[in-house]
């Protein structure tokens, strides 16, 4: 049956198989010519009409894959060959074809075609195989030259030498097949039979070259693992016996066989039943899509394992031929390729398969550009792909970035290699940097990548365009669009400080010093100024820069402490809570607080400071002498037990569920910390702590929760990752014991304090209010007053002299007594 028959049959069978068992028993059986006629224009009319739908949906979309399989397969019923070619044309312009699309257009082609066309099938074949390799378009592709190409079936020499080269291109890429490669191999050899019987059995020498040569393909066969094997070997026994060689072609015994052969024979065998259950799985029916892939997978690692490449690329080729837009599958299978192969065309060439099939993953196009880079691929061709890859729908714009990226990288690396032969302009450069910044800019304003792009923009400008007025410019335009991202004002200023332009730096700072920016942003350029005024300023310099910075500083810090008030106001309509104190939480009153008068109470809150919170009412700020007026009251209401003394305004946050934090990445903002703790849920507040000097955060903050069940959950999270740092999360109740001064008052047990509580009131000056007393927690005097001891900054070279040994700090009374005197 020729090729013209089996189109036809194949055709048949689809035809017969489009019609459903319910519409050909609707069709009455009728010897009428008449009738026949009229179904058949009928089925040309809603033919015409199903072709046409299609062609508008493509017109709309042609990047429907499905569209363009099912149109091509309309018009192959139809007569219009013309417009088959050029929607296969189109088709194959922008997709892939399947091994099967590939089979049917050849075979439609040459069905049709003379000795004469032989050539543009075989530019049809050779483009199918570009795209898959697959086995049964391999052994077609064989079998229409032998049968069309009056060189090859006429074995003269070029047809000879045209079809061993072919031959041997085919073993690696589809005689691997483990279930299939037989029949490229069995073409093969009955190709060279073919050539045997050809020789004149007078010229010996030049049979037993070619008996050679069969033996040696026979030999070749037997040690690769396929399947069915043994039959190989029975054939080969009854070759042999045919050239007078007796090798007992009854059985499966090696003994008459070559030991080289029968070693790889036995090695492949062994190869192929290590594989069996591999092919196995990919094969069986009842799998899905998923599965076969997973199992397809399984299958590469274990070729992997075996380290032979060749195997290796025989079994990623079928599985890109099952799953042709699987990116994932085309990048395992390219990184496979880039690391055991480094260069050549075959990577290339995969990559190239890969960006067809799955052109929406930028990751492939970056690395295809940096394949033929690796392959000295001329700029023409790099560009080429690279303006390709921008005209592809990516998922994000990071995949756009990197591929500017990547081309700048390329350009760069090629303008300074000493090995380039084609001179490259650094207006190429400049170009795709302006390209990138317009393109991306509006899409990816205030983030770091974009500022990423900018720098490495800056830096070529000034290394390879030597053009510092570029590179200044490249970060005016950006600080235009970007002015409140403070790394770009860093960035800016780092470049002219490293090229010695310190004038230029101090105007840069003049320009940012007032703007705002995100965070301790803000104060943190002006510091720096101060800092850059220092290391490369005059005094004069300096000075205008304190001038300049101190105002601003102060008016930062007010607007901090407005918002810290603001932080601590109660929302509204909530209703004060004061749950019933625990032991821990009383003391009693002091044996003499029926004998304070009420002028020492007056005294005492004469000398208390006052502070307006937010809505201008008065607040009091607790300190040292709220005792006095706590043992007053206690003496007023003749209780024997009181609690602390309370503000005039309700007290917000009392620590009753409050969970202390540290280890807290310094870029925490309280949006974070309310995110983390969103699977708990029952947050009330959150506050982070800051360096009462810098403002800037100290990796501490208390988050208050609305009861017991909710802080033991946040509890809970202790020790999980947050922001790239592992947190501590502990309850914020110190035990009672030691007497020590505590967050609260309260009296420290041992080492359990919370010492970071301790260091921040140690840390606040003589008289001073501290980071707790802002937030309207009381202090409460226990034991000796450690915190009152006043603590000197040493000067730089001064030693300290060693203090008394009984110099002891005083107690409440010995206070208490030093200021009734």
């Amino acid at each position: 049956m020729d090729d013209t028959e089996l189109l036809t049959s194949s055709e048949q069978k689809k035809d017969d198989a489009s019609i459903s068992p319910a519409a050909a028993e609707a069709v009455p059986p009728s010897s009428d010519d008449s009738g026949e006629s009229d179904s058949d224009s009928e089925d040309d009319a809603e033919l015409n009409h199903q072709i046409e739908t299609l062609e508008s949906e493509l017109s709309a979309n042609p990047y429907d894959y499905d569209a363009y399989v099912q149109y091509i397969k309309l018009l192959r019923k139809t007569a219009n060959l013309e417009k088959l070619r050029q929607a296969r044309e189109a088709m194959s312009a922008i997709f892939p074809l399947s091994p099967s699309l590939w089979l049917e257009w050849a075979r439609d082609e040459a069905s049709l075609a003379s000795s004469e066309n032989v050539p543009e099938i075989v530019k049809l074949y050779e483009r199918g195989l570009s795209d898959y390799q697959s086995v049964s378009l391999w052994c077609d592709y064989l079998n229409f030259l032998l049968e069309s190409d009056p060189s090859v079936h006429g074995y003269t020499p070029d047809g000879i030498s045209k079809m061993r080269s072919l031959f041997e291109r085919a073993i690696p890429a589809a005689g691997f097949h483990v279930t299939e490669g037989n029949r490229i191999w069995e073409g093969y050899r009955e190709f060279e039979q073919g050539i045997l019987a050809t020789i004149d059995k007078a010229d010996v020498e030049e049979r037993n070259k070619q008996i050679q040569r069969i033996r040696s393909i026979f030999h070749r066969h037997l040690s690769v693992p396929l399947e069915n094997l043994s039959s190989t070997l029975i054939a080969y026994k009854a070759w042999e016996s045919e050239q007078g060689i007796d090798l007992d072609n009854e059985s499966d015994d090696l003994s008459k066989v070559s030991p080289q052969a029968a070693v790889a024979y036995k090695k492949a065998q062994q190869m192929y039943s290590e594989r069996a259950h591999l092919e196995g799985n990919i094969s069986k029916k009842d799998l899905s899509d998923t599965e076969k892939f997973q199992q397809f997978m399984n299958y590469i690692k274990f070729e992997q394992t075996s380290g032979d490449p060749t195997r290796v690329q025989a079994i990623y080729e079928r599985a890109v031929a099952e799953y042709p837009v699987s990116s994932d599958l085309w990048i395992d299978y390219t990184c496979y390729l880039d690391k055991t192969l480094k260069v050549g065309k075959s990577i290339t060439h995969a990559y190239s398969r890969a960006t067809r099939s799955c052109p929406w993953t930028g990751d492939l196009w970056t690395r295809y550009l940096l394949a033929l880079e690796r392959g000295s691929a001329s700029e023409e061709e790099i560009y080429a792909v690279f303006d390709k890859s921008l005209q592809c729908t990516f998922s994000s714009f990071e995949e756009y970035l990197e591929l500017y990226l990547t081309r700048v990288d390329g350009l760069r690396r090629r303008m300074l290699s000493t090995k380039m032969v084609e001179t490259l302009d650094y207006s190429l450069i400049r170009e795709t940097f302006q390209q990138a910044s317009g393109y991306l800019t509006p899409h990816m304003q205030n983030t770091d990548s974009l500022l990423r792009l900018h720098a490495y923009w800056a830096n070529l400008e000034l290394n390879i365009g030597k053009d510092l007025a570029a590179a200044r410019g490249v970060w005016d335009s950006f600080l235009k669009k970007s002015g409140g991202m403070l790394a770009a004002w860093h960035a800016y200023i780092d470049m002219e400080v490293r090229l010695g332009h310190v004038k230029e730096a101090r105007s840069i700072y003049r320009r940012c010093y007032t703007r705002k920016f995100d965070g301790n942003g803000s104060e943190d350029i002006c510091h720096r100024w101060l800092r850059f005024e220092r290391e490369h300023g005059a005094l004069e310099d300096f000075d205008h820069a304190v001038q300049k910075v101190t105002p601003r500083l102060e008016e930062l810090q007010l607007i901090r402490l407005q918002q810290e008030s603001l932080a601590v106001k109660p929302p509204a309509g909530l209703k004060e809570h004061n749950p019933p104190k625990s032991t821990r939480e009383k003391r009693k009153a002091g044996p003499n607080v029926e004998e304070e008068s009420l002028a020492k109470r007056q005294k005492s809150k004469g000398q208390k400071m006052n502070e307006v919170d937010a809505e201008g009412k008065s607040a009091t700020v607790p300190n040292t002498k709220n005792v006095k007026a706590d043992i007053a009251k206690a003496a007023d209401s003749n209780k024997s037990e009181i609690e602390d003394a309370k503000p005039a305004k309700p007290k917000i946050y009392t620590d009753e569920c409050t969970a202390f934090i540290s280890n807290l990445s310094v870029k925490a903002q309280e949006e974070d910390v309310r995110k983390f703790f969103s699977d708990v849920g029952g947050v009330v507040s959150i506050r982070i702590l800051h360096d009462k000097n810098t403002g800037k955060p100290r990796g501490l903050a208390y988050v208050d929760f609305v009861d017991d069940e909710h802080l033991a959950a946040a509890i809970a999270k202790n020790r999980k990752m947050f922001l790239n740092k592992k947190i501590s999360i502990a309850r914020s109740n110190p035990k009672k014991g030691k007497k020590e001064f505590t967050r609260h008052g309260s009296e420290g047990s041992g080492n359990s304090k919370d010492t970071s509580q301790i260091s921040e009131k140690a840390k606040a000056p003589l008289g001073g209010e501290t980071e707790g007393e802002r937030r309207g927690n009381e202090v409460e005097l226990k034991g000796k007053n450690t915190f009152a001891v006043p603590r000197n900054v040493k000067a730089l070279g001064f030693t300290t002299p060693k203090p008394i040994a009984d110099e002891t700090p005083k107690s409440n009374d010995e206070f208490r007594n030093m200021f009734l005197k």
